[in-house]
Formats: structure tokens, sequence, C-alpha cells
């Protein structure tokens, strides 16, 4: 578990039951990401380059999606 709190910290932060930090943290992951991914696909057309940007935004989306899911699972209280 600490391995999770140390490369997802933001999810960890949310109050079980608190509607508000739930929301919060949701947001910063959607909108933080979303900006980030469409650079990077912005990023990725650039033909040198493009494969490393590629993996990268690629990585960004499962960091994303496990954010999400942890926060959910914390809101729950399923994970401490």
């Amino acid at each position: 578990m600490n391995i999770l709190k140390r490369i997802w910290p933001t999810p960890f932060k949310i109050t079980p039951g608190s509607l508000g930090s739930f929301i919060i943290q949701l947001i910063i992951f959607l909108i933080v990401c979303a900006v980030v991914g469409f650079l990077m696909s912005i990023l990725a057309n650039i033909p040198v380059v493009g494969t490393i940007f590629a993996i990268i935004g690629s990585l960004m989306g499962i960091y994303s999606t496990v954010g999400i899911i942890l926060c959910i699972l914390k809101f729950f209280n399923i994970i401490k």
C-alpha cells in the first residue's frame, strides 16, 4: 500500500464519504490528464520523437485511469 501512496498520493487525501473532496480529486485527474494527454497527442505527430511522446501519452492515460479507480475505492472506504 505504501507504493501506491507514493505513486498516487492525491487519491489518499480523500475523506471517505466526503463528496466535495472526491469531486475535487476527480476534476484534478480529469483536467490535468486531459491537458497533458492533448499535448502529448500533438507532440506524437513529430516524426523522430513521436514514438516517445506516444508512449508517454499512453502511460499518462494508464496513470489517470488507476488514479480515478483509487479515488473511487477511497471514497467508498474500500482501501485505507
